[in-house]
């Protein structure tokens, strides 16, 4: 997960390890390609709006350097963008969910197949 709110990255951290899943939590962008790299993780949740580096920019690397090519990336975010596909697409973004994020739409979007 990729969170830069502190509460935020907490709470969706406890309600995913509840569900049964290791966790590991990166406040900024590069944080979660170093993260990445080393854990390989199956989905990552991703805010959108980070500082330094967004979530696009993020995603973009995360499938390019880190090897995450069939990891499913949600991207997760305070604000309701546009949903621009292109943009999405381009960066590599399966899902997009809007905080504060509904459990039963988390627990879809990470169940869906990629």
């Amino acid at each position: 997960m990729v969170e830069d709110n502190e509460d935020a990255a907490e709470a969706l951290a406890l309600l995913l390890r509840a569900w049964g899943h290791e966790v590991r939590v990166a406040r900024d962008g590069p944080a979660a390609l170093q993260t990445a790299k080393e854990y390989q993780p199956d989905f990552v949740l991703l805010d959108l709006r980070l500082p330094g580096m967004d979530g696009y920019q993020v995603a973009q690397r995360l499938r390019a350097e880190g090897g995450l090519g069939k990891a499913r990336l949600v991207a997760i975010t305070g604000y309701e963008p546009q949903k621009d596909g292109r943009r999405f697409a381009d960066a590599g973004i399966d899902d997009l969910l809007t905080k504060p994020v509904d459990p039963e739409a988390l627990h879809k979007a990470l169940s869906h197949p990629n």
